[in-house]
């Protein structure tokens, strides 16, 4: 279990700038063994920020964060993160790449074990036969695809996930999002998955928290109740009435928080 209590969080600021404002403010939740769940809200509200410190990227200014009965003091081999901007080894192949996180010394797998668990993720995830292939050979949404199998190499408990198809166009978006239901179904693994997009929320999550804008909070939690496995007719899902529902009343939610902001802009 994921543990949030009472996060706030401030980035510091160069000498003689006004005093830096909160980017968390007061932030708690609890995310259980299993669940899919996703961060939801404007930019600049947080998102990112909150799921590097579950990361142990960084450490936040006020609150605790505890996973699994232990305080979080940095990054652990439980939890991979899978970025937005791909951030693969350009002079790697695929395959190696996916081999990354299994070299760390915190890690350190056998070469012949790395190969064959870079071998088999990169195989779930349709790229068994561009292990070869160098980042600059492959396309954006196979690039992620070899961003998810680093990820996953080291078989984490938790996987977080920062706008991991944002950069893709809306359609390579979408099978992504079908093609990641499929991989992980077969897991217990916890996601926590940071989106811009209502609907992508909707389809994947079990949950969803809907961050305000700065100082980043939560303005509701939504549970999503859809049939599952969502890929078997995701076209019907989406068009269906209760997934109109939660679309409307979560941009409602945002829409009047977006307006606030402009208007305290002004």
């Amino acid at each position: 279990m994921i543990e949030i209590s009472n996060v706030t969080h401030r980035f510091g600021n160069k000498r003689g700038a006004a005093a830096p404002a909160n980017v968390l403010e007061n932030v708690s939740f609890t995310i259980a063994d299993g669940e899919f769940v996703s961060f939801l809200g404007p930019s600049g509200c947080g998102k990112t920020t909150m799921l590097r410190i579950i990361d142990g990227i960084i450490l936040p200014s006020m609150g605790n964060v505890t996973i699994d009965g232990t305080h979080v003091r940095g990054p652990a081999p439980s939890r991979s993160m899978v970025f937005q901007e791909f951030n693969l080894l350009p002079w790697r192949s695929a395959e190696k790449n996916a081999e990354f996180g299994l070299e760390l010394e915190i890690q350190k797998t056998k070469r012949a074990d790395r190969e064959r668990i870079a071998e088999e993720n990169l195989s779930k995830l349709g790229l068994k036969s561009f292990g070869g292939y160098f980042p600059h050979q492959l396309s954006g949404g196979m690039k992620q695809r070899v961003g998810i199998a680093r990820a996953l190499s080291t078989a984490p408990k938790y996987l977080l996930m920062d706008e991991p198809f944002g950069a893709l166009d809306p359609m390579i978006r979408e099978l992504m999002q079908i093609e990641l239901l499929k991989l992980l179904s077969a897991d217990n693994r916890t996601i926590v998955f940071v989106t811009h997009s209502i609907d992508e929320a909707i389809f994947l999550s079990d949950r969803i928290f809907v961050f305000g804008a700065r100082p980043g909070r939560i303005l509701d939690i939504v549970p999503v109740d859809l049939p599952k496995p969502r890929w078997v007719d995701d076209e019907k899902i989406k068009a269906s009435a209760p997934f109109v529902a939660y679309r409307q009343r979560i941009w409602r939610l945002m829409k009047d928080e977006l307006q606030r902001g402009m208007q305290h802009a002004d």
